[in-house]
């Protein structure tokens, strides 16, 4: 078998790639069989000559090889037939905007696998860059609270050399006393609080979170059951809640009464009741100034999240009582960032962190015959046929 190492396709370039040129050369010598050649790319944030100095082939033309790699969705006109694919595609929550895409790949007979859904025996994800998009959100947060109100300027995340830097220039504000409140336990929301605590952020419990007064900074970190509630008045019951989604509703609104800054970092399934709703946010008693929607579901979960906002200009302003985007200086306005794409601002660390999870968890599939079923899980299509547990994109893929 023979891989191939895509260069990035969308626009505006994405500077990641799974593989450094040193995790490509670990590679070959723990796998004898393995063989790789790596597309060229003027963008990526390791060098041609990175990878040959590592003794990686780079090519133009990668029609020769069996399965291709890369990160972002592929542009439908840019899929080779027959080919096995693995890259995050972002069609299972039926994205409109990659609907042709996934034609594409029906009609050209290819095998479709998706990062996003390798999972282990526990459904728990594998692989990704949550860990990215958390540091670099966190970091936006605070930049974008003080270009709002004018207290102190951060430099762009990815003129940074790395997470090191951005901690280093965090360390350096001094911040009123902000409570920050993050959604999520996983991978993102850990990021977020990773950088937290190293900038010495303290940690509180939900509880106090709501009714003591802090002289410094505080964060609290938010469970679904934290910002869920049953509508009856039953106890929250996560496995209740997972098959009845809508039985459920929002109990943050305690929380955008006293938090000045939120930060998601949340999974939100589809038919989950929405989080932060607009007439939360109209409310006369919502103390919210910046929200950093690192999950970024457009018309999602959170009402603030409009549209996506980019790397180059990741911040808008949100005005509740029109549910419309402002200038971020409107004085009634709450500044928003929603980009999509935020591990792009650290692609070295994201590009070498990536890899080190797919050494790790997949590789091992591709030589064991895929004994725990990793690949088989992640299959979205097989020679252009939807795979049993993704039959519900049939009428998504017409």
């Amino acid at each position: 078998m023979k891989f191939g190492i895509l260069k990035e396709r969308k626009n505006p370039p994405d500077r990641r790639v799974i593989f450094s040129p040193d995790a490509l050369a670990q590679l070959k010598l723990a796998y004898p069989n393995f063989s790789v050649v790596v597309e060229s790319s003027k963008d990526r944030v390791f060098t041609d000559e990175e990878y040959q100095f590592a003794g990686i082939e780079v090519v133009d033309n990668l029609s020769d090889c069996d399965t291709l790699i890369g990160v972002k969705e592929i542009p439908a006109d840019d899929l080779m037939a027959y080919k096995s694919y693995i890259f995050f595609s972002h069609t299972i929550k039926k994205q409109a905007h990659n609907r042709e895409m996934l034609q594409s790949i029906i009609r050209k007979n290819i095998n479709l696998f998706d990062f996003e859904t390798m999972v282990d025996a526990n459904n728990r994800r594998l692989i990704g860059f949550g860990q990215y998009a958390g540091y670099v959100g966190i970091y936006n947060s605070f930049r974008a609270f003080g270009q709002k109100f004018e207290l102190f300027k951060l430099p762009k995340a990815s003129t940074l050399s790395g997470k090191e830097e951005l901690i280093r220039h965090l360390k350096r504000l001094v911040l009123p006393p902000l409570k920050i409140v993050i959604t999520g336990k996983g991978k993102v929301s850990n990021g977020i609080k990773e950088i937290l605590e190293e900038i010495k952020i303290k940690e509180v419990a939900p509880d106090h979170f709501l009714t003591k007064k802090y002289a410094q900074s505080v964060f609290t970190q938010l469970a679904v059951s934290d910002y869920y509630k049953h509508k009856e008045g039953n106890a929250f019951d996560f496995l209740d809640f997972k098959e009845n989604p809508s039985a459920h509703e929002s109990d943050f609104e305690k929380y955008s009464q006293v938090a000045e800054m939120y930060v998601s970092g949340h999974f939100h399934a589809p038919g989950s009741p929405e989080i932060l709703s607009r007439e939360m946010l109209q409310s006369k008693n919502s103390n919210i100034k910046v929200i950093g929607d690192i999950s970024c579901d457009i018309d999602g979960p959170i009402a603030s999240t409009i549209r996506s906002s980019t790397v180059d200009e990741p911040f808008y302003g949100y005005l509740p009582s029109e549910n419309k985007e402002v200038d971020v200086f409107h004085p009634a306005a709450i500044v928003v960032m929603a980009v999509s794409n935020l591990p792009s601002e650290l692609p070295r660390d994201a590009s070498v962190g990536f890899g080190e999870m797919f050494i790790q968890h997949i590789m091992p599939a591709f030589f064991n015959e895929d004994k725990d079923g990793i690949l088989e899980c992640a299959q979205i299509t097989q020679k252009g046929k939807l795979m049993p547990r993704f039959t519900f994109l049939e009428e998504y893929s017409k």
